[in-house]
């Protein structure tokens, strides 16, 4: 799209779009910075923007004597918040991406009635980017890793439990393969070669990605670096009692006071956890390709 087509396009939108898109577009902006620098997105960035919009939607609401602007904030944060809910407690996203995403939902808002749907284009993007900028990340992180990779390759493929997989998918891959070779039809005997195929490939592919995670995204910290909502790796006990672990889905606060407690008395060394991959950045990419080219799907059919 032309520079001068943009411009024009910014000239003649109504401020009722032009200051939440853009403060949607500064917070990701912020949000991406910190992400990458810090590997978390600061609680006052996330919940300055939500707050922010639910009250410009309000005040909107107030100028115009409209509801369906803050209406549309009110069902945009609770679609997001479902969405987000559920890719955290998966642990698809930390807790500054799924926060973020209500954010945008809050500000931007979904207006059935005016059939304004942005942020479900946005959506998309975001899951197809995100899905390549995982991907990229991996093969990065092989790449800059490569020694420390081959040696956890190694060390994962010996793993008794890991032996038994492989044995076990490869018993999968000859029955398929013999299997196809006695079937007539030509289309069924290539689909039993591809599962054949696929089914050793995901299993490659599966401890590659425990490799990277080990080498790439597990380090140990004291607990004074903990962060509320740090996913802790390794279960954390003290004196035979469970203090906090992988289950738990993010650090409290009141659980890091402790550890900090404990690390005082001599009782707590370091904490295992796990970083997540820095995803503001791929969200804000589909943000500007949205507002640019709108829903990408759409663009490839």
């Amino acid at each position: 799209m032309p520079i001068e087509t943009i411009i024009n396009s910014i000239q003649n939108t109504p401020l009722t779009v032009l200051i939440p898109y853009t403060l949607g577009f500064l917070v990701l902006l912020i949000g991406s910075y910190t992400d990458i620098k810090t590997r978390e997105v600061p609680d006052w960035v996330n919940f300055g923007l939500i707050g922010t919009g639910f009250g410009i939607n309000l005040i909107f609401s107030i100028i115009f004597w409209n509801i369906n602007f803050i209406l549309a904030s009110i069902v945009g944060f609770a679609i997001f918040f479902v969405i987000a809910w559920m890719m955290f407690y998966t642990g698809q996203w930390g807790g500054g991406d799924s926060k973020i995403l209500m954010g945008l939902g809050a500000i931007i808002g979904i207006d059935f009635f005016s059939g304004q749907f942005f942020l479900f284009g946005f959506l998309i993007n975001a899951l197809l980017l995100g899905a390549l900028y995982g991907i990229l990340w991996a093969v990065f992180s092989i790449f800059r890793n490569r020694k420390k990779f081959v040696e956890e390759f190694k060390k994962s493929i010996k793993n008794k439990k890991v032996i038994l997989s492989k044995r076990a998918v490869f018993i999968l891959f000859i029955i398929l393969i013999l299997v196809g070779l006695f079937i007539q039809d030509n289309l069924v005997k290539l689909m039993m070669f591809y599962v054949a195929i696929v089914s050793v490939l995901t299993f490659y592919l599966w401890i590659s990605i425990k490799a990277v995670e080990n080498i790439c995204m597990l380090k140990y910290v004291k607990p004074q670096q903990l962060t509320e909502g740090d996913w802790i790796a390794k279960d954390v006990k003290v004196d035979g009692k469970y203090i906090t672990g992988p289950k738990d889905l993010g650090i409290e606060k009141k659980k890091i006071k402790k550890l900090i407690e404990f690390y005082k008395r001599g009782k707590v060394k370091r904490i295992l956890i796990k970083e997540g991959i820095p995803f503001v950045p791929s969200f804000f990419a589909a943000y500007v390709i949205t507002l640019i080219y709108g829903n990408l799907v759409f663009l490839i059919v």
